[in-house]
């Protein structure tokens, strides 16, 4: 199974940004979509973004478009997450998800992504 691995998360103030990185051990993420989905206490994983194996195609949730991007850099096996405008509502336990098809459905199924990071906490708070 991939091992993925999330890192950048931390306490931030509202209004400020974080970049958030997902790197692949073992296997390759180039052909892969990859997303990241959050989980804040007492509420279920949603969808946060999603991107295809040649990151020209990208999704999100509407209430995130603008403020979240993602992106990857194949020849890192690595995919980043730039979260800007972040407010109290955004924190959350933020994964990393990979798949093995390329392409990603809109809004991004977490069912169909096989491979899973352990997750980085953010925190937006004063």
């Amino acid at each position: 199974q991939l091992q993925l691995v999330e890192s950048g998360g931390g306490l931030v103030q509202p209004g400020g940004s974080l970049r958030l990185s997902c790197v692949a051990s073992a296997f390759s993420l180039n052909a892969r979509a990859v997303g990241w989905f959050r989980q804040a206490p007492g509420k279920e994983r949603e969808a946060v973004s999603c991107i295809n194996s040649n990151g020209d195609d990208t999704d999100y949730p509407d209430s995130m478009k603008g403020r979240f991007t993602i992106s990857r850099d194949n020849a890192k096996n690595t995919v980043i997450l730039q979260m800007n405008s972040l407010k109290p509502e955004d924190t959350a336990v933020y994964y990393c998800a990979a798949r093995t098809n390329s392409w990603c459905f809109s809004p991004p199924r977490e069912g169909d992504f096989e491979s899973w990071g352990q997750g980085t906490q953010v925190t937006v708070s004063t």
